[in-house]
């Protein structure tokens, strides 16, 4: 199997990394790379300048895309900036790759669609990488709330924050995705796997208001800051959803909490732990998944990729399911800038 990636930077190193762990021999690996940087970014984000990637996992590079889609790849993974996925992907289909590209799916939604139906025209196995969607914390989460463990659902708060520069200290954070607007970046974005989860669980919301922007003294162009409010339909009445984001908590903060009016449960995607509070009972059941890695959710990610390929089923996280976390994001975005609220069109899935 030949595999083709777009860009090894970190999280394009994980996943030959992973993939090596989980096909060994059994995959022959290119990229297609313009920066070219040396430097191996090891499981833990540190750099060993000693080795470099190429060579540690067998990868032939190109720098030039005609020439490595030539090679006949039959996967292509997108790992570049979010703002240069659509157009690289809409390549890489076109040649016949399945692909797995990276979140967010892009900055915009142009040429979204096209995407959509191109993969779909050439039946190819489309996924987008939303890792978090493994996780047992949140598997545990949807199971209590499909469930109706805690009655009729009144309230979510989410809450993400992580200080930036720890990030990737391997790299300035003034030149990561993330931190720049001409790569797609700043925390509505880089942190989408927050709106994609909430979209899974609650679906798409109906209007959206956020407040934010670059409030820090972080050197940067983009928001580092946003508290969004969103209105999504639960049990047939309005259901109010708060998240907020950062780049500026230490330590890191990922947690959800859902308020029913039997209950509450909160998820604690640091601390891998999920407490479930039931008939007013003061004292939770406690989900603790002791010893739980965080490169687990991209093993699993991946070998859900390689089955749906071999298999030709339908991924868990769609390109469709990508562009609706983006329409949420984008949403979000719009009303930080017009200070207005964002009405989201119930459009069908593509």
């Amino acid at each position: 199997m030949k595999i083709l990636f777009i860009g090894l930077g970190g999280i394009g190193q994980r996943h030959a990394r992973n993939l090596r762990s989980i096909l060994g021999g059994n995959a022959e690996l290119l990229a297609y790379r313009t920066r070219r940087l040396s430097h191996l970014i090891t499981a833990t984000l540190g750099i060993d300048e000693t080795r470099n990637p190429e060579s540690e996992y067998g990868i032939r590079v190109f720098d030039d895309l005609k020439a490595a889609l030539a090679e006949g790849p039959e996967l292509a993974f997108i790992c570049n900036p979010s703002g240069l996925h659509v157009d690289i992907a809409l390549k890489c289909a076109e040649a016949g790759c399945h692909i797995f590209i990276e979140k967010p799916l892009s900055n915009s939604l142009a040429g979204v669609e096209s995407l959509i139906q191109l993969a779909r025209k050439k039946s190819l196995v489309a996924m987008v990488g939303y890792q978090l969607r493994f996780h047992p914390c949140l598997k545990q989460l949807s199971s209590v709330l499909k469930q109706a463990a805690i009655g009729r659902v009144l309230a979510v708060r989410a809450i993400i924050g992580e200080y930036l520069p720890f990030w990737h200290r391997y790299e300035d954070y003034r030149q990561m995705y993330a931190a720049r607007a001409d790569l797609g970046g700043g925390v509505v974005l880089s942190q989408i796997h927050e709106m994609d989860y909430l979209y899974s669980l609650f679906g798409v919301p109906r209007r959206v208001f956020a407040m934010g922007g670059h409030w820090s003294e972080l050197d940067i162009d983009v928001e580092d800051t946003a508290s969004v409010l969103m209105e999504f339909s639960w049990g047939g009445r309005p259901l109010p959803v708060h998240l907020q984001l950062d780049y500026l908590q230490y330590p890191p903060t990922r947690q959800c909490e859902v308020v029913g009016d039997n209950g509450k449960v909160t998820a604690d995607f640091v601390t891998n732990e999920v407490l479930i509070y039931r008939d007013r009972n003061l004292v939770p059941e406690r989900c603790k998944y002791e010893g739980f890695e965080r490169n687990q959710l991209f093993l699993d990610e991946l070998a859900h990729f390689l089955n749906c390929v071999k298999t030709r089923q339908q991924p868990m996280i769609t390109l469709d399911d990508g562009m609706q976390s983006l329409r949420i994001a984008l949403a979000a975005k719009e009303s930080i800038s017009s200070r207005r609220v964002v009405e989201i069109e119930q459009a069908p899935r593509v």
